[in-house]
């Protein structure tokens, strides 16, 4: 059973490279594309001010991240979480550089690159030369957007869990019918019944009584006046018996 962690973060800018920190973590656990219900989202404190355009996209503001617990104190928990399942985010490179950046700034391992899968990359290349952002991929899958306001690291993390498996195949992935890891599903049953029918009589039985029969040869006479085609038909037919 394929299991893959569907992640996504809020930060206080668009570069850790400059500074920037992470804020808010939310992780999906699905397994075989199909989400387990097991999740794992955090909000941190970054120890610095949020970018005034950053809170207008995701609306966290410095006063709810003040006092929450620094990522150096919840990495381990993130990183069991994870375990070492693929990491799939979209636009990937974004919430790796600023992950990788807070592991190592903690002493932690890295998620090495190789693990992370895109679905940026992923949709660009199913729909090239189209707008492939979370929300215009959501449209396109017919994805509800209705519980979200605002950017946020869990209800995109969810929005995400059901576009890829929308761009690993779509939701017949999910009709199964054989067994899933020792899981009870349904299965159907055809059975194939075969009827034997009795040889076929050559010629058969006439349902016309001789009355009938011969009104009816009377009528064509009369109206061909012994030109019927038929009438050679039978005549070659008697003939050869």
């Amino acid at each position: 059973m394929a299991r893959e962690i569907v992640l996504d973060t809020e930060t206080t800018g668009l570069d850790p490279l400059t500074g920037h920190r992470l804020i808010e973590i939310g992780c999906i656990e699905v397994e075989d594309l199909l989400p387990t219900g097991r999740t794992f989202h955090r909000v941190m404190d970054p120890e610095r001010l949020i970018d005034p355009e950053a809170i207008r996209v995701h609306g966290i503001t410095d006063a709810m991240v003040k006092g929450q617990p620094r990522f150096h104190e919840l990495c381990d928990e993130l990183l069991e979480f994870i375990g070492d399942a693929p990491v799939v985010a979209h636009n990937a490179a974004f919430d790796r550089g600023f992950v990788n950046f807070e592991l190592e700034k903690a002493t932690r391992a890295i998620i090495h690159p190789d693990r992370w899968i895109d679905t940026l990359k992923l949709a660009q290349q199913r729909f090239p030369g189209m707008y492939n952002s979370l929300d215009a991929l959501c449209k396109r899958f017919k994805i509800s957007l209705a519980e979200r306001e605002k950017h946020g690291a869990l209800i995109d993390a969810k929005l995400l869990a059901m576009v890829y498996l929308e761009l690993r195949g779509g939701k017949e992935r999910g009709l199964d019918l054989g067994p899933r890891g020792g899981r009870a599903t349904a299965t159907v049953q055809v059975e194939t019944v075969r009827v034997a029918y009795g040889a076929r009589p050559r010629p058969l039985a006439p349902l016309s009584t001789p009355d009938e029969r011969a009104a009816h040869t009377a009528f064509i006479e009369a109206v061909f006046k012994g030109k019927a085609i038929w009438g050679d038909l039978k005549k070659s037919e008697t003939e050869a018996a």
